[in-house]
């Protein structure tokens, strides 16, 4: 049994050192994923020296055989309160449901641990094999119940608003816990628990946390962001030029240079696609030669920004203030005439992040629309890359911003009781983070 042990500290501490040594999102749920790989770590490391003192107890001192099935019982319960942390949070993440019985659960972790430390153990010796039984042993299957059980709940409960990959992943990680518990149960001299804890372990590396998923998300990402730059609106290039076309055939002023030196920046900046953040003085500077260019097409267009001087070095996912205008220009400012206002700011929030808003004073949303567009961005994930139709923009700037910053945060719309619309895009302000 011990080899068994050794074999599974050596393939989980390879894909930790795999799972460290790649780039990954700074998020709640990959630092717990983090903290979990650690202590399996350790877990394995008391699994095994447990497995060769309870078959030497003859020669093993009493005491320290108590001291280390103490700690090899106390790090298992905390990695199945790890598990169940792990699957709040995705859940938290997946449908926005605050985690109520959080509070419950480290508190009965507290409980747990210190049952495991002042409880009495003892030990069963058999021909087949010798194990640790008794109350003990029963209060951490009681403990590892609670964390099962409340996983269950979670995945029930929200099983319609997760999405089928994070419903495998969480279906089969319980599945292959529940099968290992029972096998233990019913053969106390197996001692295979640490296999069921690194299989579930391996579930969630595998179906979820893989460094190669994650890059080839980010490479998905980036080929539809490659993909919209490449496409920017011909009509917006084609009636631009037709304006200045026209005026530098009435009279050749220097604002015409202006323009043209504009429609230079714009497309040389919107095509800089080499970094996938930028600082928002940047993304600005961007948003700045689109809008003058439009307001200059469009007379009664009015644009101003309200931004806070600290946030200019500020980091942002590339190019994604631009669609988010131009979805505005296009669907509240359009059915007006283009007569009315847009209004770009960027400002703290209380929590410590970054809030950019693009509102305007368009039509607002038609009948219905508000529905169809939340539902889009909350589900996000289920929808594939759009490349043509509506909302091309929005989706993809959503995808972009929780790949890079994370599931917290994203863009979102309200309506204005002044009318129009406004797109809040919720931002990190730890560059580092993304």
């Amino acid at each position: 049994m011990l080899r068994m042990e050794i074999a599974l500290f050596l393939v989980l501490a390879f894909v930790a050192y795999v799972y460290f040594s790649a780039e990954k999102k700074y998020t709640r749920l990959h630092r717990t994923f983090s903290v979990l790989l650690i202590v399996m770590l350790f877990h394995l490391v008391f699994d095994g020296i447990t497995v060769y003192t309870v078959n030497h107890l003859d020669t093993v001192p009493r005491l320290l055989n108590d001291i280390l099935h103490r700690f090899f019982i106390g790090t298992m319960i905390f990695v199945f309160f790890l598990f169940y942390q792990y699957i709040s949070f995705l859940v938290e993440e997946e449908t926005g449901k605050p985690r109520r019985l959080d509070p419950a659960a480290r508190i009965y972790l507290l409980f747990a641990e210190l049952g495991a430390m002042l409880l009495p153990v003892h030990y069963a010796v058999t021909e087949q094999g010798n194990y640790s039984d008794g109350i003990h042993v029963t209060f951490c299957y009681l403990s590892v119940a609670v964390y099962f059980l409340l996983s269950i709940g979670l995945l029930l409960v929200n099983w319609k608003k997760i999405t089928q990959r994070k419903k495998m992943a969480i279906g089969i990680a319980l599945l292959i816990e529940l099968v290992v518990t029972a096998l233990q149960g019913l053969r106390h001299t197996w001692l295979i628990s640490g296999m069921g804890l690194t299989l579930v372990t391996l579930a969630f590396y595998l179906i979820l946390e893989n460094p190669d998923l994650l890059r080839a998300e980010l490479t998905e990402q980036k080929m539809s962001m490659l993909y919209l730059k490449s496409q920017v609106n011909p009509h917006f290039l084609y009636n631009t030029l037709d304006t200045i076309r026209i005026q530098a055939q009435l009279n050749g002023d220097k604002k015409v240079a202006d323009l043209l030196m504009r429609l230079v920046d714009f497309f040389r900046l919107s095509v800089k696609v080499d970094r996938p953040m930028v600082s928002l003085d940047d993304e600005l500077e961007l948003l700045e030669a689109y809008m003058e260019l439009m307001c200059y097409r469009y007379p009664e267009l009015e644009c101003e920004y309200d931004i806070d001087p600290d946030l200019g070095g500020a980091q942002v996912p590339n190019f994604i203030l631009q669609p988010i205008v131009e979805n505005s220009l296009l669907h509240g400012l359009k059915n007006m005439g283009y007569r009315g206002e847009v209004v770009i700011s960027a400002q703290k929030t209380p929590t410590g992040d970054m809030e950019i808003c693009v509102r305007d004073t368009g039509s607002g949303f038609a009948e219905g629309k508000k529905a169809a567009i939340d539902e889009l961005l909350h589900d996000y994930a289920k929808q594939a890359p759009k490349l043509t139709g509506n909302s091309i923009g929005i989706l993809n700037v959503q995808k972009r911003i929780k790949l890079l910053c994370g599931r917290a945060y994203g863009l979102s719309y309200t309506e204005n009781e002044t009318g129009g619309v406004t797109a809040h895009i919720l931002l990190p302000l730890e560059g580092e983070r993304a």
